[in-house]
């Protein structure tokens, strides 16, 4: 089963509005070297009006980092995922680990937000962690099928084509040292398995899911050219534009050899 690659800059509370044109202006036009792989930017919410008008008419796709389950109310400081699809916002990380570790996110809340996230069309990158503690391999497997499971609870098949779904090692986020791409794919493939479990075989061949945790240049073709890995969720080495191309580079390489 042939799937779209796609690399996405998950920005975190990095960049100022007076970044974002320059880095966007610099990438756009070399994207169209590789016209086979799609590129997502993520930025803070203070960013995105100025990330969605600095994209327009470009192959970049916009993302948010997160959102609130509910379209609107008196919920002070939170994002409405109806604003996000006004503003024009194709997709949105949900459960990143840092969500579920810094600010205590559940599986519950992540489920919450996915579905808020589909009623609204905003595609759902949902990020699936693993805890440090586990010690066992039966420990690890029950750990990211009871993720996939609560995560995707009241959603559709065909809702499952507008969802991503992206691995993220809670000890490798941050640490510059990725899972090595053999351990990627067991994980990348318990969860494609898990998905087919859930719905079919179809959708789970369909659906694509990324490694994210300390991605860069010198790992990233090894992990991408994994059978399960079809695109990778990118921090620090993305906040450099002509590395998240490098990045994109290695994405269509990977892929195509």
């Amino acid at each position: 089963m042939s799937r779209r690659p796609i690399v996405i800059a998950n920005w975190k509370m990095n960049k100022l509005p007076s970044e974002v044109s320059q880095y966007i202006q610099y990438v756009a036009p070399k994207l169209a070297d590789y016209p086979n792989v799609d590129a997502v930017l993520a930025g803070q919410d203070v960013l995105l009006n100025t990330m969605v008008m600095a994209a327009k008419d470009t192959p970049i796709e916009i993302g948010a980092e997160n959102m609130y389950w509910q379209d609107k109310g008196a919920y002070t400081g939170e994002t409405s995922p109806q604003a996000l699809a006004d503003l024009g916002i194709s997709k949105v990380i949900i459960g990143h680990s840092e969500r579920r570790n810094y600010f205590r996110e559940t599986d519950e809340m992540v489920n919450l937000k996915t579905l808020a996230a589909l009623r609204n069309n905003v595609s759902p990158i949902i990020a699936i962690d693993e805890a440090v503690q586990l010690t066992s391999l039966n420990d690890h497997a029950h750990w990211i099928v009871n993720q996939v499971v609560e995560s995707l609870k009241g959603v559709t098949e065909q809702e499952m084509n507008r969802i991503l779904l992206a691995y993220e090692p809670t000890a490798a986020i941050g640490s510059g040292q990725a899972m090595t791409p053999l351990d990627a794919q067991k994980s990348l493939r318990i969860i494609r398995q898990t998905v087919a479990d859930m719905f079919n075989q179809k959708i789970a061949d369909h659906v694509r899911i990324l490694y994210g945790g300390s991605v860069k240049p010198a790992n990233a073709y090894d992990l991408l050219k994994q059978p399960d890995i079809d695109g990778v969720l990118v921090g620090d080495a993305a906040l450099d534009a002509t590395t998240f191309l490098e990045l994109v580079s290695l994405a269509d390489q990977a892929k195509r050899n």
